[in-house]
């Protein structure tokens, strides 16, 4: 297959809008450290995503709510050093822009500043509005997220599939046109049906990119260590995994006790 993009030497927000116009899907995961971005970077990946997900993934915290702004710029920079065709994404952290749309374009200008990525992304639809439009006023790109927002986790009490009943899926439509006309360069649609994420792609002119959202998303995101199967233990329904890295690495660790507690480690090929 031809891929439209491939010969793009810096994916910006104008390629995945090009992308969108000549159907080519877009391919987005995470990625919170230098080593794993590397390995991105080099299979032309088209979007990193610095996700709060980090906070389970790096942290082992339940939820993402803990994760904080330095935290955060940490990550990204890390990811930045190894990134050059790729477009980051950064999220924004729960605290840093609800509700205050000041401290949100302060916390946004921290991020780009501070960690020389491409844009940033936030969570929900017409009641941060008012933050999404000051932060676009700076000149930083916003990518929006609807449908689970993990950020509201506790609002909501549960991971279960978001706009299930008509009242929610009319909301979740009248937030991706509000965020569009505010000036969002792309909306992230996480655990809706695929149906209504269909029906929002078809109406947007932004893409899309979806997780548990179907196939009809302009684009595809999951987090990069649940789709190497390295977090075993997450295992919902709309992920697909690519390998069996967890237990490789456990196995290759294993070895290496096995060698050192037996001194088959280093052997002499293995020393100075």
């Amino acid at each position: 297959m031809a891929y439209l993009q491939t010969d793009v030497t810096k994916v910006t927000t104008r390629v995945l809008q090009n992308m969108k116009l000549h159907g080519e899907k877009i391919a987005m995961l995470t990625a919170y450290d230098f080593s794993m971005a590397a390995l991105l970077e080099s299979t032309k990946i088209d979007v990193v995503l610095v996700g709060d997900s980090a906070a389970n993934v790096m942290e082992g915290h339940k939820t993402t709510l803990p994760i904080t702004l330095d935290e955060m710029i940490v990550y990204a920079t890390s990811v930045v050093r190894a990134i050059n065709r790729a477009l980051v994404v950064v999220d924004m952290p729960f605290g840093t822009y609800q509700g205050n749309s000041k401290q949100a374009l302060a916390s946004a200008i921290r991020i780009m500043k501070e960690t020389g990525a491409d844009a940033i992304k936030l969570e929900g639809g017409e009641e941060v509005l008012e933050s999404v439009q000051r932060i676009l006023s700076a000149g930083i790109p916003v990518m929006g997220h609807l449908g689970l927002t993990p950020q509201s986790i506790n609002k909501f009490g549960t991971y279960a599939v978001r706009a299930t009943e008509q009242e929610e899926a009319d909301r979740l439509k009248r937030d991706a046109l509000i965020l569009q006309e505010a000036g969002c360069f792309a909306i992230v649609l996480e655990k809706i049906p695929a149906a209504l994420a269909a029906e929002v792609t078809a109406e947007l002119k932004i893409p899309t990119i979806g997780i548990g959202a179907g196939q009809a998303t302009d684009g595809q995101v999951l987090v990069l260590q649940d789709m190497l199967g390295i977090t075993r233990q997450f295992m919902p329904r709309y992920l697909r995994t690519y390998g069996t890295f967890g237990e490789d690495i456990a196995n290759a660790i294993r070895h290496y006790i096995s060698d050192v507690k037996s001194g088959d480690f280093p052997n002499e090929k293995e020393q100075y």
